[in-house]
Order: C-alpha cells, then structure tokens, then sequence
C-alpha cells in the first residue's frame, strides 16, 4: 500500500490489486517470473501476477525483444539477484551523522549501511525484514523506502548508446498491468 501510494497509483488499480490478493476476485491469478537480458546483455528480472500466463508471456517477451533484449529460460538469470529487505532515508531534515547511523543500523539488526549525500541505504536479510523496520522506527526514522526487492550480485554496464533503449524496455514492462516488479542488474552512466 505505502509503495502504491508514492507512487500516486490510482484508486482503482490499488483496489484490483487487492481484491486479487484477498481473493474476492474469484478469478484464479499465478505468480510467474520472467528472466532476460537487455539490452548490452544486462539480465533483467519480471515478476508478473497473471490470470493469463500465455498473455503476458507474449507482452514480457515483446517488451524485451523490441528493445533489444532477449528472453533466457528458468534460472538463467535469478541466480544473479538475492532477495533482500530495502529501506531508504532521506537525509534532508535528518540530523544524524554517518556514525550515528550505522551504530542505529547495526543495533536494529540490519547487515549493511550505503550512504549518499541524499539518503541512506539499509538492507537486511528478508526474514529480519519486519524487526528491522520496526527497530528504526521505534528510533525515530521515517522510510521513504520500504519493501523487499531482488538486489544484483553484480551490475553490468549499460553503454551510453543503449540508456534509452535499455529505459524504454523498462518502461515498456512497468506499463503492462500483469507485471508487478522489474529488477535489472544495470549500471547506468554517470549523467554529465
């Protein structure tokens, strides 16, 4: 609700997608993962929720293809991502050192701190992942990002002449209703 809510969905969408998960949609829906590369051969990572898996099959497959990229079969990329818990604070407003919040970090549980000058990046094992939460909050922090996601062992880089391309398959698969979550292991250039 929190992420369908930043991200401004509307009221309808956050009603079917609930009424999907709660059941009162009689309608049968199957959980499907989709694997890929993008292209410049960057693995690319769909969940989709479906009640029609040969239909969104045809639209994942499109989206990549058409920009490029190429389907791979079952586990040819999912070995290259780990299931962990993400959350994100915003610095501004925030008066804590580096310091202060890592010694926050480590005493609720979690296994790794990144910081920016805009935010701070805490990730945790996906079982830890309500303890966590619930620990920084008790301390006083606000998330502007809360959620479990699939983190990439490792990034490849996207090439300067395949961002917009690699964007718009993003894109592309974020607008089909079906998919749920896109993962990539991109590292994308340095805007000048």
């Amino acid at each position: 609700m929190d992420k369908a809510r930043a991200a401004n969905m509307p009221k309808d969408n956050v009603k079917r997608a609930l009424d999907k998960a709660d059941g009162g949609d009689t309608t049968r829906y199957d959980e499907v993962t989709y694997e890929g590369y993008g292209p410049g051969g960057v693995a690319v990572l769909v969940h989709a929720l479906t009640d029609n898996k040969n239909r969104t099959s045809s639209s994942v497959r499109v989206a990549i293809t058409r920009h490029g990229g190429t389907m791979a079969g079952a586990g040819a990329v999912a070995y290259m991502f780990n299931r962990r818990g993400y959350f994100v604070i915003d610095r501004e407003d925030l008066d804590v050192t580096e310091d202060q919040m890592l010694e926050a970090v480590l005493e609720a549980g979690a296994e790794d701190l990144q910081t920016s000058p805009e935010a701070f990046e805490i990730y945790t094992d996906p079982k830890d992942f309500a303890a966590v939460r619930d620990s920084l909050e008790e301390q006083g922090f606000k998330f502007s990002t809360s959620e479990l996601t699939m983190v990439p062992q490792n990034l490849t880089p996207v090439p300067a002449d395949k961002v917009e391309t690699m964007q718009n398959m993003i894109d592309a698969l974020e607008d089909d209703d079906d998919v749920q979550d896109v993962y990539t292991a991109a590292d994308w250039p340095d805007e000048d």
